[in-house]
């Protein structure tokens, strides 16, 4: 039988190595973008994907992996946010290295804050979850507007057409994290028997999703980074 999760995987590995390289390579200005998406890798899928890793039966550690996730997301808001002031006025200010210290800062500062607080239950584990999620559903949009008025403030640049994949990227995320949220919510995986096929749909949606995003993210990066050449 076909392993989806391993493609999962494979898919993501390819997108979070794509993205760090592409970080390495650009500006400055792409730099909270690119490591936010490479976080998503660490954070979220491999975690998912293989849930025997050494580690991941702690509570502490799978409560670590949804506030990385939610730390990616903003990541890449950042990031977008600034993009959007460069494009305006031309100005960056700070450096790539003070971007990975701030980053590594608040993964740490998180570490401690699950080190020092009670150990989560399953239903902390939820709630820290349904944070996450929404932070990725709510942000998605934003992002989506934000990178629409990026194109059109660089709309001449031959780089602009890759911004538009960027919205479809984010549309993607929107199915990935949005489904997973209904389900969250109404407590669809509880009552699976009851509703049956609007259990089944959400999955599949938020399978579909995954899936377009991390295409959506290795492919955005190879692009932009063929016409920054």
């Amino acid at each position: 039988m076909f392993d989806w999760n391993l493609l999962q995987v494979v898919l993501w590995l390819i997108a979070g190595m794509v993205s760090f390289y592409f970080s390495i390579g650009n500006a400055r200005v792409w730099t909270s973008i690119t490591v936010g998406f490479f976080l998503i890798l660490i954070a979220e899928v491999i975690p998912a994907a293989m849930p025997l890793l050494p580690g991941m039966e702690y509570p502490q550690v799978q409560a670590l992996g949804y506030i990385f996730g939610t730390i990616a997301i903003m990541a890449i808001t950042h990031g977008f946010q600034e993009y959007y002031l460069f494009s305006r006025t031309l100005e960056l200010e700070g450096e790539k290295l003070t971007v990975y210290l701030s980053v590594l800062a608040v993964i740490i500062a998180s570490m401690i804050f699950i080190a020092i607080n009670p150990v989560p239950d399953a239903a902390t584990l939820r709630t820290i979850s349904i944070v996450e999620n929404s932070c990725w559903v709510f942000l998605a949009l934003i992002n989506i507007d934000m990178i629409r008025k990026i194109h059109q403030a660089i709309s001449d640049s031959p780089i602009s057409r890759g911004f538009i994949a960027f919205i479809a990227v984010f549309a993607a995320i929107f199915l990935w994290k949005g489904s997973e949220l209904y389900i969250q919510v109404y407590h669809l995986d509880d009552l699976a028997d009851l509703y049956p096929l609007r259990y089944s749909f959400s999955q599949s949606v938020h399978s579909v999703g995954n899936y377009l995003t991390s295409i959506g993210v290795g492919g955005t990066f190879l692009y932009l980074a063929r016409l920054l050449r």
